[in-house]
């Protein structure tokens, strides 16, 4: 006789008896377990709160560096405080948004904020405070905070075949013009340095891919403007750029104070150049000053030292640009 299976147990209902599953059905009583605690629901305010106070401890562990790398690179930079937001605006600081603080006081500056920001058709967005901490990485905002973009920076190569080759075609009437900067990391020099390129006819601004100064609000205040007038472009390495430039037929220029060549006396004002400005303190560094066609210094007193970097070319481009006039 064969084996037959085992049949569930009987069970009577109103419909009468019916045979149970053997069991195999109470997996499903079973449940799924205790219900998740309020901070691990994703859609619970709890979890909100849970999730801010781990990005505090991770910022005064050094989890974080800063408001950059909690907005990610593409964020750009955050200009914050009433003073230096409206100064901002004032200066034509290109801005992504301008956030302002629900129910801030106003004064005089948080209303030409909002005056230059809806003229200039810049987003206005309310942010509560604890957000806007966030954003500004727990700095004095006084309720605004301005958005800046990240700076598009050109490539230094592709900026220089594009301008000698303009000016080959007979584009452009004076000859490429270029300042480069060699250690030099205060951004108020380099807006003055695109300010006096601009004022003097400059094509460009070349500064290194590190350890160097780059497009900040505080370099857009300085430059008043002509930061949309000249470009700024980056060189992945500074020496080889430079050389690069000179196969084109562009000189480099180099200034320091122990030059072989006095400024008055430059004989390559005319040509296409490319003036290379060290920092105040350490001047050139040796590779650059050694792929320099010249070494031009600027007369000045004895008892003064060095110029400031962004002076120093302000004068220089003032007499290349004196020279190209005859």
């Amino acid at each position: 006789m064969a084996n037959k299976p085992r049949p569930g147990a009987v069970r009577k209902s109103k419909k009468g008896p019916t045979t149970g599953t053997g069991g195999h059905g109470r997996k499903a009583l079973e449940g799924k377990g205790p219900t998740p605690k309020a901070e691990d629901r994703p859609y619970h305010k709890a979890y909100r709160a849970k999730q801010l106070s781990e990005r505090s401890a991770a910022k005064h562990q050094g989890g974080q560096r800063g408001p950059a790398a909690r907005r990610g690179k593409s964020a750009g930079e955050m200009v914050t405080g009433r003073n230096s937001v409206v100064e901002a605006l004032r200066a034509g600081v290109p801005a992504k948004a301008l956030h302002v603080a629900v129910r801030i006081e106003m004064d005089d500056r948080v209303k030409e904020s909002l005056k230059i920001a809806a003229e200039r058709g810049i987003p206005v967005l309310e942010s509560h405070k604890p957000e806007l901490d966030r954003m500004t990485d727990d700095a004095v905002h006084q309720g605004l905070a301005l958005q800046i973009p990240p700076y598009e920076y050109q490539d230094a190569l592709e900026l220089a075949e594009e301008t000698m080759a303009q000016f080959k075609k007979g584009y452009i009437n004076n000859a490429p013009l270029f300042v480069a900067l060699d250690g030099i990391t205060d951004p108020r020099n380099l807006g003055a340095i695109i300010r006096s390129a601009s004022a003097f006819s400059g094509h460009g601004v070349v500064v290194p891919e590190r350890r160097s100064v780059g497009m900040t609000a505080s370099a857009w205040k300085t430059s008043a403007g002509a930061a949309v007038r000249v470009p700024v472009a980056k060189a992945n390495n500074l020496t080889n750029t430079l050389k690069a430039f000179q196969q084109l037929g562009i000189f480099v220029l180099g200034l320091d104070g122990e030059g072989d060549v006095s400024l008055p006396d430059l004989s390559l004002a005319t040509e296409p150049v490319c003036l290379v400005v060290g920092s105040e303190g350490k001047g050139l560094s040796r590779l650059v000053r050694e792929n320099c066609d010249q070494i031009v210094s600027i007369p000045i007193d004895s008892a003064m030292e060095s110029l400031n970097a962004s002076m120093a070319v302000g004068i220089s481009l003032y007499e290349i640009s004196r020279q190209r006039a005859r």
